[in-house]
């Protein structure tokens, strides 16, 4: 086993390969990748949802390199490519995955409006973890989960880094773990294959993230 087999193993455990179809409202989750507000973005764009909502405050990864929250953020995105102001809402007060949702919720009663069915749109990595909180979370609403196509060796980039990259995947694997004994999620099978690799991962010193 490398570092990078280890790490593709994760990444499409982590990748829930979901079709996409038409729903009430396209909800981004907090992220520090301005590509999945690009693709949200143009997810609205090519018509499959009449809203675009923006959910995340300042979290773990964004509170030192983001000037404003990543809602504020990312809805300037998607202004600059041509979504109407009108069409977006912004959250910009959650810090994790399960306030993205019920602080969005909270946001949507208040404006009285009724969402029957989400694409909830994260990164490559992140789209399992956001299905088991979902689940947990609005088992009454209908959710698909996508992510943009960023195949396992373009992730990294001039903003995100290999070691966070991968520090954040492994993370993201822990919670996978052991959210649902909090109740913060469903519980999910797990393949010897993919704790081989989480725990080969950990031994490398991919743990700056770990709770």
């Amino acid at each position: 086993m490398t570092i990078d087999s280890a790490a593709q193993t994760l990444y499409s455990y982590h990748h829930l390969n979901q079709t996409l179809k038409k729903a009430d409202a396209i909800l981004m989750l907090g992220s520090n990748d301005v590509r999945v507000a690009e693709y949200a973005s143009d997810l609205f764009l090519q018509g499959y949802a009449p809203l675009l909502i923006f959910s995340g405050g300042k979290g773990r990864m964004t509170s030192d390199s983001f000037t404003e929250s990543e809602a504020d953020t990312y809805a300037k995105v998607a202004i600059s490519r041509g979504v109407p102001a009108e069409s977006i809402i912004t959250e910009n007060k959650s810090t994790n995955t399960g306030e993205n949702i019920s602080f969005t919720q909270k946001i949507l009663k208040e404006k009285g409006i009724v969402i029957h069915s989400f694409i909830l749109v994260q990164k490559p990595y992140m789209e399992r973890r956001v299905y088991a909180t979902s689940k947990k979370n609005i088992p009454e609403i209908e959710c698909v989960i996508t992510s943009p196509n960023i195949p396992y060796e373009e992730y990294p980039n001039e903003a995100i880094s290999k070691e966070m990259f991968l520090n954040a995947m492994v993370a993201d694997m822990q919670r996978i773990l052991i959210y649902p004994e909090k109740g913060f999620q469903i519980p999910q099978e797990v393949p010897e294959s993919v704790m081989q690799a989480y725990v080969y991962l950990v031994e490398q010193g991919f743990s700056k993230q770990l709770l």
